[in-house]
């Protein structure tokens, strides 16, 4: 599958299903678990889940603006393309990523026995009596599951963006008022 109809597929078919209720941390790195679910495609009936966390962090170098690090999304594995190539990519359609590092470090791949519907049904009742609010649940197509995770971090950055702008002010206040 060519980078444009992954894209295209992840937009159609990315459902956020549980965001993340804890606001990420302005000027701090901010691990962000997730647990990905998709439709297996070698196991009909089945449902591939995929649990990690991408941890949103500054990075050690001031970067020019719109220039994000992604690591750990195995981008030229399944989707033919480098994270150069990827990123430019984004910027003709107008998605810009702010300049930090996106690190995913996926910790688990399993597979539900059932269906994609009976999954989401599964993992939202186990985080609902867990109370687990950090936790993002999203799913998508798997063979285009690294598209689905970005969709998924970006809601959450816009999310955020009204907060950090106050945290920002503030912080911009209190350093110039002393």
């Amino acid at each position: 599958m060519d980078i444009q109809k992954a894209w295209e597929r992840a937009l159609k078919q990315t459902e956020i299903v549980r965001s993340r209720v804890q606001l990420l941390k302005t000027f701090q790195e901010t691990p962000v678990p997730y647990i990905l679910l998709a439709e297996s495609s070698i196991n009909h009936g089945d449902t591939v889940v995929r649990k990690g966390e991408v941890i949103l962090e500054r990075p050690s170098l001031i970067l020019p603006p719109n220039l994000p690090q992604f690591q750990g999304f195995e981008f030229d594995e399944q989707n033919k393309t480098d994270q150069d190539a990827f990123i430019n990519f984004l910027l003709v359609r107008g998605v810009h990523f702010p300049s930090l590092r996106y690190n995913n470090q996926t910790y688990a791949l399993d597979v539900f026995e059932g269906g994609l519907d009976k999954a989401i049904r599964y993992y939202s009742e186990q985080q609902q009596q867990s109370e687990d609010v950090l936790t993002g649940l999203i799913a998508g197509p798997e063979d285009c599951w690294q598209f689905s995770l970005l969709i998924y971090i970006c809601s959450q950055i816009v999310k955020n963006a009204n907060h950090d702008i106050r945290r920002l002010l503030d912080e911009y206040r209190r350093k110039h008022e002393q």
